[in-house]
């Protein structure tokens, strides 16, 4: 049996920066939440695919990005 894998994509407006993110043309991520996925994408090309994460994931993502 496969899984049911479902490509959740968020319309343009619903990606934001992060906080850390500079105007500078420094290296940063643009995130989204779709449903109980959180999407996360390079800034500067957005046309790249993005990597999706469950909540679990993401957390430990961010625990990671943050060198905790």
């Amino acid at each position: 049996m496969k899984p049911d894998v479902r490509v959740q994509r968020p319309t343009d407006n619903s990606w934001f920066k992060s906080s850390y993110s500079s105007n500078e043309g420094g290296e940063c991520v643009e995130v989204s939440v779709a449903g109980q996925a959180v999407l996360v994408r390079d800034s500067k090309d957005a046309a790249l695919p993005h990597l999706t994460l469950d909540r679990t994931g993401w957390t430990h993502f961010v625990r990671y990005a943050a060198g905790a």
